[in-house]
């Protein structure tokens, strides 16, 4: 299992919140800035609106599990930060990564053609 390098210093994910494009989805908003290097570089945020620590903490892990199930179809490159909605409910698994590939795809970061011909073997 690879080790997903993620951003860890505020400015790093100012940088990405003020100069990144953005689409929001109904569970989560992605934003998206080119870093110039060989990988992706990853932001979980997950405000204190959306519940308890114990709920915060249960989205983050899907949302980690989601993006590591389509690490392998997004483009290199690009520091992507997932911002949970401020909702109290826990989304559905199946839900959130329907819907955070449908984000990436409108951001243009989704290899489609990878993931179709992986998919049909």
């Amino acid at each position: 299992m690879r080790k997903v390098v993620t951003l860890k210093k505020n400015y790093e994910f100012a940088k990405v919140f003020n100069k990144g494009l953005f689409y929001v989805g109904r569970h989560i908003v992605v934003y998206a800035l080119p870093n110039r290097q060989s990988f992706n570089r990853i932001g979980i945020s997950v405000s204190k609106k959306a519940g308890k620590a114990v709920t915060r903490n249960k989205k983050k892990r899907l949302i980690r599990e989601g993006y590591r199930q389509l690490e392998n179809y997004i483009l290199k490159g690009y520091d992507i930060i997932i911002a949970a909605r401020g909702e109290d409910t826990v989304s559905k698994y199946s839900e959130l990564v329907k819907e955070f590939k449908y984000l990436l795809k409108k951001l243009r970061i989704f290899d489609q053609e990878k993931y179709n011909c992986l998919k049909e073997l």
